[in-house]
């Protein structure tokens, strides 16, 4: 009985002290809290910081046409454009231009996910260095432009894959497709790498090791669906199963002693547990890409094709299992359905699907570019809130 009246206090007290904790965390939020304007110059959004006007760098860099990468272990930001060379560390004031050191009024930072900069970074270094490039009116452009992708052209050699009625083979119908994909990506000046470019049989194991060694930013599977029940049509796009642990994953790559693909040497010298944070913050990232990539991929299909649309799944496939890159496995429809295997058959709805998936790269790379800058109708936030 006595112990019953302990557990009932301690359960009360739990109970206020979250109570209390989660008041507090609301007063705080109003108080510190508060709307602020954005104003913009020449379209790029500012953001006040503590009363320090910042500017989102990724904006800035593609304003003036300026290549720039991001050193996640060093914190580090090189910008480079013609014979100019620029180097940033986030949390600092200091900046090296083209070797000489120039100090800030206030530190780089990162806001909302996205790295900003001090406006007075554009007015005395950038504007002085840099002219901005012209876009014309009404067109896109990217803020993360995809470099380099892979496609994977599912089954291939002594392995057929699923065989439709007529006797159309899915490893001809993903061939096909990857090399119509291949040939649209590299016309928007994408650089395509092929796990396969002919009728040649490629083990699982091998795919993903051409995944993870291309130093490529995305992983296309392509294959073809088939079912017992021939009435199943329609296209579906998988990303990997979230009953596979990050962190186990994690663990074993970082055991395994794969590689991330860091330009940072400092990686190969770390400790066991700093790989494997690294590498479970790596699967983590991945699995959030793959899922909305999976989503603009789905959404372009259905959008061209005159079928059915199945949805975004997620599965526990190899080729998804073992990638260190987003990564999804696109089904282009069911060989079992006489109807959808005519379909495949053509080489104008290929043509159709490879389109459709590079469509759902662009609205993909669209949306990547959105999300780097923070919200417009931000809110005015201290240092300790971020």
């Amino acid at each position: 009985m006595r112990q019953t009246k302990m557990e009932s206090q301690n359960s009360k007290s739990k109970t206020l002290k979250f109570t209390l904790l989660v008041t507090s965390y609301w007063l705080l939020v109003t108080i510190l809290f508060g709307c602020a304007s954005v104003p913009r110059k020449s379209g790029i959004p500012s953001y006040s910081i503590n009363g320090v006007s910042y500017l989102p760098l990724s904006a800035l860099c593609d304003l003036k046409g300026i290549n720039w990468d991001y050193d996640l272990i060093t914190r580090t930001v090189n910008l480079n454009k013609g014979s100019h060379r620029i180097k940033l560390l986030v949390g600092d004031d200091m900046v090296f231009v083209d070797g000489t050191a120039r100090k800030l009024n206030y530190p780089v930072d990162i806001y909302q996910g996205t790295i900003v900069v001090p406006y007075k970074f554009r007015e005395q270094i950038l504007d002085a260095l840099f002219k901005e490039v012209r876009v014309a009116a009404g067109e896109f452009y990217p803020l993360s432009k995809i470099k380099k992708v892979i496609i994977d052209a599912g089954h291939g050699g002594r392995d057929p894959g699923a065989m439709g009625k007529s006797g159309l083979k899915e490893k001809d119908v993903t061939l096909d497709i990857a090399k119509r994909l291949n040939n649209i990506l590299k016309e928007q000046g994408i650089e395509v790498i092929m796990t396969r470019s002919r009728d040649a049989f490629v083990p699982l194991p091998q795919r993903v090791t051409v995944a993870n060694n291309c130093r490529a930013e995305l992983f296309l599977s392509i294959h073809a669906n088939a079912n017992r029940a021939r009435s199943l049509n329609g296209v579906e796009v998988y990303y990997i199963s979230p009953r596979i642990s990050d962190s186990e994953r994690a663990l074993a790559s970082a055991r395994n002693s794969q590689f991330l693909n860091l330009d940072n040497t400092s990686f190969l010298t770390a400790s066991l547990d700093l790989k494997a944070i690294l590498w479970d913050m790596t699967y983590n990232y991945n699995r959030r890409e793959s899922i909305e990539l999976s989503r603009t991929i789905c959404k372009a299909l259905a959008g061209n094709l005159n079928t059915r649309l199945i949805g975004v799944k997620s599965a526990n496939f190899q080729v998804l299992r073992g990638t260190s890159i987003p990564a999804v496995l696109i089904e282009v429809g069911f060989l079992s359905n006489s109807s959808e295997e005519r379909s495949l058959s053509e080489p104008s709805y290929r043509q159709r699907i490879a389109q459709a998936i590079s469509q759902g790269l662009e609205d993909y790379s669209r949306e990547i570019a959105l999300t780097k800058q923070p919200k417009e109708n931000s809110l005015n936030l201290t240092k300790r809130e971020r």
